[in-house]
């Protein structure tokens, strides 16, 4: 009779409402729309990026180098249209998230290039100031931040390098940081989701970022 009890109807509710918690915490780790997309460094890692946002069905903004400003301005990023050294495209559903609609999440590719940055007219300490402002206030305002590093082994660099820089400080502001298996050989990432406490996620190469954005997005 008490095994009957144990497996009986109270046991069964117990069971539902484990099982509804458990949905719960992962639909609150789903992280939310609107979505700004943007480089540090700016290297060509941030075009792979977007085309697997595109692939994922995550609608964004992006602009490759935004200041405080345009980033506070919300969906739209101000009106502002490209031109030479510097790029703005919005794609983020107008319907859903008029212009003006604070971004909730930032996907940030970490890639750095000497060519993209001078294209730019930023030298490398120009572009750590500006990551240093635009995270700095989106960490304020809440946003949930990702570092994306896509590039493989041959990007990373020596310890001080231009590229290992720009992982630095994007760690500083991180939530999550994603790399793949090739630039993370050293173990390094994995290192910094312990160090920083945050979380951190390795894929096997850079087309599973799909599913990644996917679940991120549920």
């Amino acid at each position: 009779m008490a095994k009957k009890e144990r497996f009986g109807i109270p046991f069964v509710v117990m069971l539902i409402a484990l099982l509804l918690i458990g949905m719960g915490s992962a639909i609150s780790a789903a992280q939310e729309y609107p979505v700004l997309t943007t480089s540090a460094g700016q290297s060509a890692d941030i075009v792979t990026l977007n085309l697997l946002c595109e692939h994922a069905g995550v609608l964004y903004d992006y602009s490759d180098v935004p200041n405080v400003d345009m980033v506070k301005s919300g969906v739209g990023l101000g009106g502002l249209e490209s031109r030479a050294g510097f790029y703005v495209e919005s794609y983020t559903d107008r319907d859903l998230y008029p212009e003006g609609t604070p971004f909730k999440t930032v996907l940030v590719a970490i890639g750095a290039s000497l060519k993209g940055m001078g294209a730019s007219g930023l030298s490398v300490g120009d572009e750590i100031k500006r990551l240093d402002d635009v995270l700095t206030y989106c960490k304020v305002q809440g946003m949930y931040i990702v570092g994306i590093h896509l590039g493989g082994v041959a990007t990373r660099g020596a310890a001080g390098s231009d590229n290992e820089r720009m992982i630095d400080v994007v760690a500083k502001y991180a939530d999550h940081l994603v790399v793949t298996e090739a630039g993370n050989n050293d173990g390094r990432f994995e290192a910094l989701g312990v160090e920083k406490n945050i979380e951190a996620t390795v894929l096997k190469n850079a087309m599973q970022l799909i599913q990644f954005l996917t679940d991120l997005f549920e």
